[in-house]
């Protein structure tokens, strides 16, 4: 089990290969295959397990646009990793009507919205000062 853990506040992603495939869609369709390049606080820093407090307002902000862009792309997008693209997600195709593009494609092992819980986990540290780690439980 993998989260988001900022001071005392814990935010459940689930498995590894669920972030990784977010953060492999993103650099692939959004960076032009180039890991950081536009979003280099998530990317590059969060991605290696840890944004510095004073970059949680700015990553705030790639994270809004990442969601933005990924409005754009369609389900069938997804990338389950950048270092092999034929490889896909454990349900293939099978996925919830309710899933209209890659937005809203990632969904916690509590079945909230992956972006939103991303998005509450940076925008608490962002509260409290504090950085933002990746954890694994």
């Amino acid at each position: 089990m993998i989260g988001f853990t900022t001071h005392l506040y814990y935010y459940q992603i689930g498995s590894g290969d669920l972030l990784h495939s977010f953060f492999s869609t993103v650099a692939h369709h959004l960076e032009g295959g180039k890991w950081g390049s536009r979003y280099p606080l998530l990317m590059n820093e969060l991605y290696q397990g840890e944004l510095a407090a004073e970059h949680t307002a700015a990553a705030l902000e790639e994270l809004a646009d990442i969601k933005d862009k990924l409005k754009s792309l369609s389900p069938d997008k997804v990338i389950w990793d950048i270092d092999d693209l034929v490889k896909r997600p454990p349900w293939g195709d099978n996925i919830s009507a309710d899933i209209t593009d890659m937005s809203n494609y990632y969904v916690t092992s509590d079945g909230e919205d992956f972006i939103t819980i991303f998005f509450n986990a940076l925008k608490k540290a962002d509260e409290l000062g504090k950085s933002l780690q990746i954890t694994m439980m």
